[in-house]
């Protein structure tokens, strides 16, 4: 990603051949997804870096003193690469892939410390586990660690993107009742065969909040997943039941809200910044996802030589969960 380019500043590049210092492994990348993060970074580029936060491959080569890992298993990158359990802490997230001065997954061959890698669920392919590291673990820390869902509960989900889609298949394996909403009938009618369990099409009702209070007996959700940003959180909120959690995720959406009709205090809602998670969720969330063989929804598959196109895609937000790379 070349410094003020844009997504026409994506160039390949040959690079050498990074090796493992200890505690590292070399990791030959097979896949990757892009994120809507990724569309922001492209659009601020300030220094060349190799693009995408997420990647799964296999070890190639151990560093010194790896011991936990072997060379051909199958590993998917973390996201925090130092953040391997606990609460968040700033050492934890001073170094994220594919941003800032550290570059991502977009590459035939990446290092990376064992803490920031885990193993693959044996039932997915490298393009399926490619889609985890950001969307499904940040799902999963909204739903089961900041908001602490049970089954029975509810979850509200904005739109078909990547963390949405995540949040209701993580949704429908935990027996917590998902409604989400879409602009489009199609995507909320495949969305209903993943088993959403309610559904809004928020171009026949801008009152979209209050459909969902009408689905709730006016009581509000339990939990809103909020990737929609200052546009859409003044609705999350009104959404939400009185004591129910929003996690907030994104900003997708642009236009102006009025702070003043956001019912946060009065209400007592909880209101969290949600940022991914650590290895320890991610090893959680992966077991919960092998237990029941949980595919991730893969919208498309793009070759290493389509990378604009597949930016192209994420951009037009036609895609419906996830967009991957094949490297």
């Amino acid at each position: 990603m070349t410094p003020g380019g844009g997504l026409d500043g994506l160039r390949p590049v040959e690079l050498p051949d990074p090796r493992p210092g200890p505690g590292e492994v070399l990791m030959r990348v097979r896949a990757t997804s892009l994120n809507y993060r990724d569309l922001m970074l492209a659009r601020r580029s300030e220094q060349p870096i190799v693009p995408l936060s997420d990647g799964s491959g296999e070890v190639v080569e151990l560093g010194p003193g790896v011991s936990e890992l072997a060379v051909g298993d199958r590993v998917t990158g973390c996201f925090f690469p130092h953040w391997a359990d606990g609460d968040i802490r700033p050492e934890y997230t001073r170094v994220a892939l594919g941003g800032g001065t550290r570059d991502g997954m977009l590459a035939e061959l990446v290092v990376l410390p064992t803490s920031g890698l885990v193993r693959t669920p044996a039932h997915m392919s490298d393009d399926e586990a490619a889609t985890l590291p950001c969307a499904a673990l940040t799902a999963w820390n909204s739903m089961f660690e900041q908001a602490r869902l049970r089954p029975g509960q509810s979850v509200l989900l904005l739109g078909t993107g990547g963390v949405s889609i995540a949040g209701l298949q993580l949704a429908r394996l935990a027996g917590v009742r998902a409604i989400i909403t879409s602009s489009s009938d199609e995507k909320l009618e495949r969305a209903r065969t993943l088993g959403a369990d309610a559904t809004v099409n928020y171009r026949e009702r801008p009152d979209w909040e209050r459909a969902v209070r009408d689905l709730t007996a006016d009581r509000g959700v339990d939990a809103v997943l909020e990737v929609g940003g200052e546009g859409t959180f003044a609705k999350s909120m009104t959404a939400t039941r009185l004591g129910g959690h929003v996690a907030i995720i994104g900003a997708l959406a642009h236009e102006d809200a009025d702070a003043a009709n956001v019912p946060l205090v009065g209400r007592n809602i909880h209101a969290t910044r949600i940022s991914v998670g650590s290895r320890a969720m991610f090893e959680d969330m992966n077991r919960a996802l092998e237990l029941r063989a949980v595919h991730p929804v893969v919208d498309r598959v793009f070759g290493f030589e389509e990378v604009p196109a597949a930016y192209a895609l994420l951009e037009s937000q036609a895609h419906f969960g996830k967009v991957v790379i094949r490297v």
